[in-house]
């Protein structure tokens, strides 16, 4: 059985790993949405395009880090 400290220690380090990826998601996901927008915006893609271009994305990445949370 583990320690009261060694589960700290384990939490602590799942907090950490758990912001990081958060922190990853919503750099990737604010950059896939900028750059749709703005193409949408010029005219270089319409604006249904953009939005299933982003839903698709995002819902790919988060869709597969759920996924690998599943599974361990």
């Amino acid at each position: 059985m583990k320690s009261y400290l060694e589960r700290m220690i384990v939490m602590e380090t799942l907090k950490k790993n758990l912001a990081n990826l958060l922190k990853v998601k919503t750099i990737v996901t604010l950059v896939v949405m900028a750059i749709f927008a703005v193409l949408s915006l010029r005219g270089s893609i319409s604006a249904d395009n953009a939005m299933i271009i982003i839903t698709t994305v995002v819902g790919f990445y988060f869709g597969t880090q759920y996924e690998k949370k599943g599974v361990n």
